[in-house]
């Protein structure tokens, strides 16, 4: 095999600014204001932080330590002496990195927030046929061109590095809650770092070596270029029942704004550059895609698979301002997908609101959504955080958790009681919509409340989890930043004189996990945090399906789909003065129970053909319930308004 090597790629009108030259602008924190950071830190991870025992105990780090000793230090530096403030940066990056936990962050100040430092290409790993690791590239900036460079060439090392050491390296810096974890991250943060959350690349370019679509080796030079990300969904230091319901992985949520504005600039044209827009008229992406009002958060289409048709219906994030219009647009699209088997992929999906990850778990099973509970730890600072708040004075009802905490002291316990974020009512107020099997596809990049819907899907007997890694992410909290920590203690007026909280200067912030999430069901009282949900079937990556729409994943899927069982349960209705007649058309279903307003009123078996029921005394606008049984088993539920 032959080799050629080259300078860089070619770019044509893309945008973005050399690293060098986005640096020389950085570096204005006086030595008070990085003082004032590492003491900030030190009193959210010592007072607000869930899993500090947790990840002290699991990985044997000690972050308060590594702050006090770098505040002591900066106590014999003068304006003059500082260290560089990359420096600064980068070591209160490595204190937060250091536990593993992707909710706890540093957040550096301007210019690095809302930037993203990018190479023009993304990187994927798959298998071949013996079981090898290939890492290909997937995609690249519009206009984009080096030789022999594109989707299928092969990536063997970086900066000289095996490709695979190289991934390794580079997720031990920026580690997840788990070795899957830990790779993902490796890997996309090759080609793409949200500086805000992490420390600018150390070096001006990059050589990559790979083989091109020629089948000949070739390497190549690229710079780190910088430009400006899409802004978040929402302000998560405001105090709203939206900010103090997040489950995000910030990191996941700035890079996927990120690919939307490097590779799918059609998706940021129709959001109008909002994040997760709501649109007034349904849109598609793709030609095969369904019409979406969501087209940054959903995408939904019909697969044809060696198994059989089957919808395949993508989420991209939860992070939503309306989980009630999440979860109905999800309901829309779910319906008219094939009713004979769903996939439902959280794929890449950092999380967002948790009442929209746990409003959506209803709509697939027919049995009652118990939210998962979530625990603070039992401090003085997040005591007097629920005291303030335990009315819900502000929008924020922190009064499930007050009467453990004020009890802290006296029983000694280490968290306080376990109560869901999400209403229980929310999550059962419409019930089941989808009747077919349902497979759900995840990933080390299911995060936060990602994780949560894929722990409901797990502890609720929803369906058949397919990962195409051992675990996901592994991140279970509600995460809280530091603007909205200090506000809370400020709202509603007068503000808490006595308030620990300072401002932070620069723009910098702070996020940590505030409520720990635990399991419901058979493993009820389990952390998520570390531990994550394991898949029951997995499936390698194939160059197939990183180059061919995900053909043998969705083939594997499919495969799972056609081996549960079809359920149909069919309610049709009409009504003649007081009598209601009830049509029952039903496929996988031995028996129908029927409860009008929640009272029983009918129990049918039923053999398979139609059958009509008559219901006297009914009045229009009443509920009705129809609860279809196999094998003395609940399997199916359906609710009409009459």
């Amino acid at each position: 095999m032959g080799a050629r090597s080259g300078r860089g790629g070619v770019v044509e009108g893309a945008g973005g600014v050399p690293l060098p030259q986005f640096l020389g602008s950085a570096g204005t924190l006086t030595i008070g204001q990085r003082k004032l950071l590492v003491d900030q830190a030190l009193l959210i991870l010592d007072q607000n932080y869930v899993h500090l025992p947790l990840k002290a105990a699991m990985h044997a780090v000690n972050p308060l330590q590594r702050l006090r000793v770098m505040r002591s230090r900066m106590e014999r530096q003068t304006a003059e002496t500082m260290e560089p403030e990359w420096m600064f940066h980068r070591q209160m990056s490595s204190i937060f990195h250091s536990v593993r936990d992707l909710h706890t962050n540093y957040l550096l100040p301007a210019p690095f927030a809302g930037q993203i430092a990018y190479l023009p290409f993304m990187i994927e790993k798959c298998y071949d046929a013996a079981g090898k690791e290939q890492y290909l590239i997937t995609r690249t900036v519009t206009g984009y061109s080096a030789p022999q460079f594109g989707p299928g060439a092969e990536v063997t090392h970086w900066n000289g590095t095996p490709i695979a050491r190289a991934v390794a390296l580079n997720g031990a810096q920026f580690a997840g809650s788990n070795d899957a974890a830990n790779l993902a991250r490796g890997l996309e943060s090759l080609t793409l770092r949200p500086l805000v959350i992490q420390s600018p690349p150390d070096e001006d370019w990059v050589n990559l070596t790979y083989v091109g679509l020629d089948g000949l080796t070739q390497e190549l030079r690229e710079q780190w270029k910088v430009t400006a990300n899409l802004p978040p969904m929402t302000d998560l230091d405001a105090i709203s029942e939206t900010s103090a319901s997040m489950g995000l992985d910030l990191d996941s949520d700035e890079k996927a704004r990120a690919k939307k504005v490097l590779y799918v600039r059609d998706v940021v044209e129709l959001e109008g550059g909002q994040s997760s827009a709501e649109l007034s008229t349904p849109a598609a992406v793709g030609g095969a895609d369904l019409p979406t009002t969501m087209p940054g958060v959903f995408r939904a289409r019909e697969v044809v698979t060696p198994s059989g048709t089957f919808g395949h219906l993508r989420i991209f994030t939860f992070s939503v301002q309306d989980p009630v219009a999440f979860r109905n647009e999800f309901v829309r699209l779910a319906g008219l997908l094939p009713q004979r088997g769903l996939i439902v992929d959280v794929r890449d999906n950092g999380g967002g609101h948790i009442y929209a990850s746990e409003f959506t778990l209803q709509t697939l099973t027919p049995r009652a959504i118990s939210p998962e509970p979530v625990q603070f730890i039992s401090t003085p600072l997040n005591l007097r955080i629920c005291r303030r708040h335990k009315d819900n004075p502000a929008g924020i009802d922190l009064g499930p958790w007050f009467d453990s905490l004020d009890l802290a002291t006296e029983t000694g316990a280490a968290y306080s009681a376990a109560k869901p974020i999400t209403p229980e009512d929310g999550a059962n107020d419409i019930g089941q919509t989808y009747h077919g099997p349902v497979v759900l596809i995840t990933d080390a990049r299911v995060y936060s409340a990602t994780d949560i819907f894929a722990a409901g899907f797990a502890d609720h007997e929803i369906g058949t989890i397919l990962g195409v890694d051992d675990n996901t992410g592994a991140g279970g909290a509600n995460v809280w930043t530091h603007g909205l920590l200090a506000a809370l203690l400020n709202e509603p007026p007068p503000p808490d004189p006595t308030s620990p909280y300072e401002a932070l200067p620069n723009g910098a912030n702070l996020r940590v996990s505030i409520r720990r999430t635990l399991r419901v069901g058979e493993l009820s009282g389990t952390p998520v945090e570390d531990l994550g949900i394991r898949p029951h079937e997995t499936h390698k990556m194939t160059r197939a399906d990183l180059l061919d729409g995900n053909v043998d994943l969705l083939a594997k899927a499919g495969s799972l789909l056609a081996a549960m069982p079809v359920r149909r349960l069919g309610v049709t209705t009409s009504i003649s003065g007081t009598t209601l007649t009830v049509t029952l058309d039903v496929e996988g279903i031995e028996r129908v129970d029927l409860y009008l307003e929640g009272r029983p009123i009918s129990s049918e078996d039923l053999t398979g053909a139609p059958l009509s029921i008559d219901i006297l005394d009914v009045t229009p606008g009443q509920l009705l319930r129809a609860d279809g049984y196999h094998d003395g088993a609940l399997v199916a539920s359906r609710r009409h308004i009459i």
